[in-house]
């Protein structure tokens, strides 16, 4: 029950969260710990678990090189960290030999890259991607707002979300990239 919400503008990646924290029986908590954060290079919002994001706040992610591709290092080397960070730390449900975990959203470089329950990767060709309960309308406000800033823009969506679903709210939380 969240909202994350990103975006690429001028070559850099904007990544936005409600603080929502809903639990079984569907009482909502605001919480002030982040589901957006940086874990060295890498922008990370997570929806599902606050146990999942506090897992890979700490996770140890290999390093990559200028000339590696992005799409192979997370399929080939993130995510395995991913799922053996996940496992180890008791989050992973295992259910007829299937894997199933949270989703999340990973910012490097410019780029997006959505990381499925089930530890697939994914990178949509929009510039831009949400997960959680208010993903849709998130991704309506940011379809429909290609010319606004980029803070405005993450926060419009929010705001979106949180007007619609039952498991979003503010504060939001903004974070982006450095660039070199």
């Amino acid at each position: 029950m969240t909202v994350i919400a990103a975006l690429v503008d001028q070559g850099r990646v904007y990544m936005g969260s409600d603080s929502a924290g809903v639990d079984k029986y569907q009482c909502l908590t605001v919480r002030k710990d982040p589901k957006v954060f940086f874990n060295g290079p890498f922008l990370i919002g997570f929806t599902s678990s606050f146990r999942m994001g506090q897992l890979l706040m700490d996770a140890s992610f290999p390093v990559f090189s200028a000339n590696t591709d992005l799409f192979t290092y997370m399929r080939t080397q993130f995510v395995p960290v991913v799922r053996a960070c996940l496992k180890d730390g008791g989050y992973t449900k295992i259910d007829n030999n299937r894997e199933e975990t949270g989703e999340f959203l990973v910012g490097i470089r410019g780029r997006i890259f959505m990381v499925d329950g089930d530890l697939q990767v994914g990178e949509r060709e929009d510039g831009f991607d949400s997960v959680g309960q208010g993903s849709q309308e998130a991704l309506g406000v940011m379809f429909a707002t290609p010319s606004m800033e980029p803070n405005t823009r993450l926060r419009l969506a929010m705001v979106a979300a949180e007007r619609y679903r039952t498991g979003v709210r503010g504060p939001f939380l903004v974070l982006y990239e450095v660039l070199d």
